[in-house]
Formats: structure tokens, C-alpha cells, sequence
């Protein structure tokens, strides 16, 4: 409990140190965010680890699995943004982290049975991947925000906390292709590891993951083939995600929430 409450403190600190650094109108984040991200992210990963080794074993329930992503967002924009002007993502991320663990402090840990070390793998490269294009999703919105008050020539403080335009846009791709190779991880494990992937309970998950693959590996062929970018890449990527939250939580929320099964 203390671990957690300290966490959230902590996520909550840094996301408004960024909020005050938004509001300066500076064009820079103040860099004593990063202290309070990073030391909230550790304490993260802790309460996950202290819950683990008391039920021995891996929760990767519902409210687990939101929590691991929300700590996989957290981590990636702590790395990424202390090298640069993507802190400002924080002011997103963390809140929603700090809340992810909430739910899992609520409602977790769960028992569960241990999977061994192969649908481990399965089910770790999955949350990397989902947390990787989590991320890409809320860089796309960004993109789309910047794009449209460059436009109108709205030029907002929080305009000025994110780097130009073709420096984002290059980062969406980037934060893409990283997580496109970890969802092909995802799907190869998934046909190598998990039994009766096609079964009732997991067509969906099944159907819905490929789709999202397709998604995102046609706009990395658009992106190098054609130059797509701009409202384009947003939609996209936001398509794409979508598909890929109904494929794992929507099939989660459904099994585990409404059905109650495992």
C-alpha cells in the first residue's frame, strides 16, 4: 500500500512540474520532472514484483495487464523524454499511470495459474508491444493537435513544449516501427506457444491483433513508399491502435469482467 501511494505521488509530481513548465511558455521542460518520473516508475514496478513473489506467480489479469502497460507508457516517455522535449507526453502519461495502478491496487492481484516460460514470453512481448503503441496513439494526437493550431495559427503555450512539427512526426514512425516488431513477436509466439488460437474465447483477440498488424505494417509501407505523414499517418495509427485495445482489453474486459473467466 505504501509503495503504491507513493508511486501515484510521485507520477502525479512530475506530471505537474511539466504542467508548470507548459505554463511558463519557455519552450523548455523544466528538468526536475525527470527525478520524481523515474523514481515512480521503479516503485511501479515494485508493487508489481511484491505482489508477484507473495502469490508466486505472474498476475496478468485485466487489471494487472492495464497497470503493466501504464507502467511500459511511463517508462518509455521517462527514457525519451529526459533526452529531449517529449516530457510534455508525461503530462498524459503519468496521470494515466498513476490511475491504471490504482485499478490494479483495487482489484488485484488475482490468482492465477503460472504459464510457463514460452506463453510468459508470448504475454510479455504483447504489453511491450501495447504500451510501445500506446504511446505512438497519444504521439498521433499530439501531431494532430500541433498541426491544426499551426493551421489556424493558434499558437498555443504547449505548442512551444513540443519539438517541430517534422521532429514529432519522425518520432511517431519511429515509436511505430519499434512496436510493429514487437507485435510480429507478439503474433509469431502467439501461433509457435498458444494452444487453439483459434478457438471461441480467442478468435476475436486473434482476428483483431492481425488486423491492427496489417494496420500499422501498411503504414510503414505508405510511410516509405508514398510519404504519407500528417493527417494521414493520425488516422492511420489511431485506427490501428483502436483495433489492437479491442483485440486484448475489449477480449480481457469481456472474458475476465463480464464472463468470469480466467
Amino acid at each position: 500500500m505504501t509503495i503504491v501511494l507513493i508511486a501515484i505521488v510521485l507520477y502525479l509530481a512530475a506530471a505537474g512540474l511539466l504542467v508548470v513548465g507548459v505554463r511558463r511558455d519557455t519552450g523548455r521542460m523544466p528538468r526536475p520532472w525527470w527525478l520524481p518520473a523515474a523514481a515512480a516508475v521503479v516503485l511501479h514496478a515494485a508493487a508489481h514484483l511484491v505482489a508477484w513473489r507473495a502469490s508466486g506467480t505472474a498476475d496478468l489479469h485485466f487489471f494487472a495487464a492495464l497497470s503493466l502497460v501504464g507502467l511500459g507508457m511511463a517508462a518509455l516517455t521517462t527514457l525519451v523524454g529526459a533526452a529531449g522535449r517529449m516530457g510534455a507526453l508525461g503530462v498524459v502519461v503519468f496521470p494515466l499511470a498513476a490511475l491504471a495502478l490504482v485499478g490494479y491496487h483495487r482489484h488485484g492481484p488475482v490468482p492465477s495459474i503460472a504459464l510457463d516460460w514460452r506463453l510468459q514470453l508470448h504475454a510479455w512481448f504483447a504489453l511491450l508491444a501495447y504500451a510501445t503503441l500506446a504511446v505512438a496513439a497519444l504521439l498521433a494526437v499530439m501531431l494532430w493537435a500541433q498541426e491544426r493550431a499551426l493551421r489556424r495559427r493558434d499558437f498555443h503555450r504547449w505548442l512551444r513544449a513540443l519539438p517541430p512539427l517534422v521532429e514529432l512526426e519522425t518520432l511517431l514512425f519511429r515509436t511505430i516501427a519499434v512496436g510493429f516488431v514487437l507485435l510480429t513477436a507478439t503474433l509469431l509466439t502467439g501461433v509457435l506457444f498458444v494452444q487453439n488460437l483459434l478457438t471461441q474465447d480467442l478468435v476475436h483477440k486473434t482476428v483483431l491483433s492481425v488486423l491492427s498488424w496489417l494496420a500499422f505494417g501498411a503504414l510503414l509501407v505508405g510511410r516509405w513508399r508514398y510519404g504519407w505523414r500528417g493527417a494521414v499517418a493520425v488516422r492511420w495509427t489511431l485506427m490501428a491502435m483502436a483495433l489492437l485495445v479491442l483485440a486484448y482489453f475489449g477480449s480481457k474486459f469481456v472474458l475476465e469482467l463480464v464472463l468470469g473467466r480466467a
